[in-house]
């Protein structure tokens, strides 16, 4: 799947099926816990996740169109000129800045900012869709309290859940693992009794918040391989 097409319906999309489907996309980058932005070319924000907004203590409709260097300092200006070079010969490749920000309620954090150019055209001005990586730790970490029973999934669930995080369809996911749809219904539906969770949204946050499917990874994949 393409950056941009989280963020627009694809060619050809009836008008409602796309809207639902966009939807559906925005709240799954919500349960993604990489912090991720889209900004236009000139830094202003048109959306960030939860996981983004939760770095500086707010809510994702808090930081959409401010400017994105109000929350981060650039550690290397070459950058800058990488991207505007790339946008005068239309490339979109993938570029990374050093940065720093401050939390709220944390001292000074240092990390890597991803940047992919995105855009429907190469002719387009493209946006930017930034995910942050931090590279040190917290001055301060509450440990989070680890529960009595653990439910585990198989490596062929973890494999299901990371392709419904990537907002794959049944049939898409059928495909990519070797069983038929009602298969990968079969697995779903048992996942969702284990765990007495409602649907794939929830199983996929779930699956992230035990540690199924590994943090800080686009594509999503099984924390655990096999």
């Amino acid at each position: 799947m393409r950056p941009t097409d989280s963020f627009g319906p694809a060619p050809g999309t009836r008008p409602d099926a796309a809207v639902i489907w966009r939807n559906r996309a925005l709240r799954l980058l919500d349960h993604v816990p990489l912090p991720i932005a889209v900004c236009e070319w000139g830094g202003r924000i048109l959306i960030v996740n939860r996981a983004m907004a939760a770095e500086f203590g707010g809510l994702p409709g808090q930081l959409r169109n401010r400017r994105i260097l109000e929350y981060f300092t650039l550690r290397d200006d070459a950058t800058l000129q990488a991207l505007g070079e790339a946008v005068r010969l239309h490339r979109r490749s993938q570029y990374s800045a050093r940065v720093s920000w401050t939390p709220a309620g944390r001292g000074e954090r240092r990390g890597e900012m991803t940047v992919d150019l995105v855009s429907d055209t190469p002719e387009q001005t493209p946006n930017l869709l930034l995910s942050l990586h931090a590279r040190d730790e917290p001055a301060t970490r509450p440990t989070p309290p680890v529960p009595a029973t653990r439910p585990t999934a198989s490596p062929i669930e973890a494999r299901i859940l990371a392709a419904a995080a990537r907002g794959a369809t049944t049939a898409r996911i059928a495909k990519e693992i070797g069983l038929t749809p009602d298969g990968v219904n079969y697995h779903l539906t048992r996942l969702s009794r284990r765990w007495q969770l409602p649907n794939r949204t929830a199983l996929v946050a779930h699956a992230y918040a035990l540690g199924v499917l590994a943090p800080d990874t686009w594509p999503p994949e099984p924390a655990h391989p096999h």
